[in-house]
């Protein structure tokens, strides 16, 4: 009943710009007006998401703290020494949406979609380099998995953010990267990079006309970059239930659906039981590429 008495913090282990960021703040600008209390975004970035997921997993179990999880949050434990268990310390909320990568490539490059790539990676192994965000990011796990299915040597540049990585990329200093669709579609529309597919089983309901992966004859291949919420684990289950049912009302509102269907996000806002059951498959999913492809922790 006394709940919520104060503010609630929101930690977020990016930076300020990443989608992850964007979905903290629309959230703590609505939950106010139904919680009476301010919701105030916290961003911890830094050492590959553990710092500010660390400090998520210490704090209370007393509903005063909200966490925003993507995609390496399922990955973060099977890379790294970490004092929390994704799926033990933490008490999902809801899932919130779900992105495709795009795989993008310099204008320079002499192949235009998935097939001629991966002629260009046999014909030259290892004379290709792709970018990423960083060791266990979304767009360096899409490209392990696509390099697993494929068999194809393609050598990995890590960045320590998504923007360095794109300049280069834009540069040419790499040839190819995964990147989030909201990132990178506006510089493939400006003509600065050219896509050749979309991670996700379908096509992007913001650039209908770019191939999926799976279609461009990777059968099988499926990755969507995901964003949710939780709390930590013991918060009281009223308050995990009074803050999904006031997320999912937030998240399915037309507005928030219209901001980020414009930012190339698709709302999945559900229960926490199906968010805890998507987690669970997320981190045995890639835990097992991590395994195949040897990928190593920085």
């Amino acid at each position: 009943q006394s709940w919520p008495a104060r503010s609630l913090r929101y930690i977020v282990p990016f930076p300020p710009g990443a989608f992850n960021d964007t979905l903290a703040r629309t959230l703590a600008a609505e939950l106010p007006k139904t919680l009476g209390q301010p919701v105030i975004v916290e961003n911890r970035p830094g050492g590959n998401t553990i710092i500010g997921t660390e400090m998520a997993a210490k704090s209370p179990p007393d509903g005063y703290t909200l966490f925003g999880a993507a995609l390496p949050f399922s990955v973060v434990q099977t890379l790294y020494k970490t004092s929390f268990d994704v799926t033990k310390d933490f008490a999902p909320i809801t899932l919130a949406g779900v992105t495709p990568n795009l795989l993008v490539a310099n204008t320079g490059m002499p192949f235009n979609d998935v097939k001629g790539l991966i002629a260009y990676a046999r014909a030259n192994p290892g004379g290709l380099n792709y970018a990423s965000a960083g060791n266990g990011s979304s767009n360096h796990l899409s490209f392990e998995l696509l390099k697993l299915m494929t068999g194809t040597r393609i050598t990995h540049v890590p960045y320590k953010g998504s923007a360095p990585a794109v300049t280069d990329l834009i540069a040419g200093q790499v040839q190819v990267m995964f990147d989030n669709t909201p990132n990178v579609l506006p510089k493939v529309k400006s003509g600065r990079l050219k896509a050749l597919a979309v991670s996700s089983k379908t096509r992007s309901s913001q650039a209908p006309e770019i191939p999926t992966v799976d279609e461009s004859g990777v059968p099988g291949y499926d990755v969507g970059i995901w964003f949710g919420v939780l709390t930590v684990a013991g918060t009281p289950r009223e308050i995990v239930q009074r803050l999904n049912a006031d997320m999912v009302r937030i998240l399915n509102s037309t507005e928030v659906k219209e901001r980020f269907g414009k930012a190339g996000v698709d709302v999945v806002a559900g229960t926490p039981e199906h968010f805890a059951q998507f987690l669970k498959s997320e981190v045995a999913r890639w835990a097992k590429v991590v395994q195949e492809a040897n990928i190593k922790a920085d």
